[in-house]
């Protein structure tokens, strides 16, 4: 087990502050001696070494990745694959660095969709105003219009967003490992109408407003004294608090709210609401349904509240030509 370098630092200072607390003959002398080696030490550069700043590329290009011919993701000058571990004992920092790479990774997967598949994006709900907060599906052009049938596919939970299977895949081995794309392909090459859902995205976050909170005047007759001795514990406390959150977190990050998006606040509500405002008004005969994981419980879910509709229009049958997607979905995911 590895130790950073301002633990080897700091433990001794900290060690030094608890012997003078317990109280010595030449405490007045020690005290005067921490100080002035405290003083000389900057803490902020101190703890910018050990976690470098949490400031990562918006592009693949910028992060120096790319997708080959085969869809890997491959360094851009090595040829190698994705490495977590880019900075030895930041654990905090490279968690951070993955997820960023994460999102542009979604946003690319977006693009493929429309570019690729030829999906439209649609927002929802429908009827959003410009100001409120808003999500969206992908579907194929005749989706509503096939009038034989109609595929629709729900990935599962966490931070997979739609035409994702699984994020780690997608890093890890392909874009068809991790993506629905094979299956979209397959599904339009067959005659299916497609939609795409995408169950995770149910809130956007905002930094949550600074609160100003206005001193209380105190106008009890309590001497000065006696209240400035009460009041000096929380502050002392306050400010030890401080100094161990800045080292523990020295670049603290911004406080944000979720604000969700009307009807789509889960993905039961979202399964309901495509089901509400698209799949129903499908003139596909029959419609097939593709899940992973979290996604065929917000199928489920789905199922009682729309029974008698449901009834009339789903088949549970498969092509068995798209049956062997299906199974590789279960298996290998």
């Amino acid at each position: 087990m590895s130790i950073s370098l301002r633990s080897l630092i700091l433990l001794p200072i900290w060690i030094s502050m608890a012997q003078i607390q317990q109280g010595g003959p030449d405490e007045t002398e020690k005290s005067t001696a921490l100080k002035d080696l405290l003083s000389r030490i900057d803490l902020d550069e101190l703890m910018k070494k050990d976690e470098p700043p949490l400031d990562f590329p918006d592009t693949l290009e910028g992060f120096e990745y790319a997708f080959n011919e085969k869809g890997q993701l491959r360094h851009t000058k090595t040829g190698e694959p994705f490495v977590f571990n880019y900075r030895e004992d930041l654990h905090r920092w490279n968690q951070k660095r993955y997820e960023a790479l994460g999102e542009i990774i979604t946003k690319y997967v977006y693009e493929l969709l429309e570019k690729d598949c030829n999906l439209k994006k649609i927002s929802i709900p429908v009827d959003a105003t410009e100001s409120e907060p808003k999500s969206f599906i992908f579907m194929s052009e005749d989706a509503l219009t096939n009038p034989q049938k109609l595929m629709v596919l729900i990935h599962g939970s966490g931070v997979v967003r739609a035409g994702q299977w699984a994020r780690r895949l997608i890093i890890n081995e392909d874009l068809d490992s991790g993506t629905q794309i094979p299956f979209i392909k397959r599904a339009m090459d067959e005659g299916y109408g497609v939609i795409v859902l995408n169950p995770n995205e149910n809130f956007i976050e905002v930094e949550k407003p600074k609160i100003h909170v206005q001193p209380s005047s105190d106008s009890s007759d309590e001497p000065a004294e006696k209240r400035e001795r009460r009041d000096k514990i929380p502050k002392d406390t306050k400010k030890r608090r401080d100094f161990y959150e800045k080292y523990r977190n020295p670049q603290r990050e911004k406080e944000m709210m979720q604000l969700y998006i009307r009807e789509n606040g889960s993905p039961e509500e979202h399964a309901i609401y495509v089901w509400d405002h698209f799949i129903s008004q499908a003139a596909a005969e029959n419609v097939f349904f593709v899940a992973h994981s979290y996604g065929g419980l917000a199928f489920v879910e789905l199922m009682p509240r729309r029974a008698r509709d449901m009834i009339q229009r789903f088949t549970t049958s498969l092509s068995p030509s798209l049956l062997s997607k299906v199974f590789f979905l279960k298996t290998f995911i």
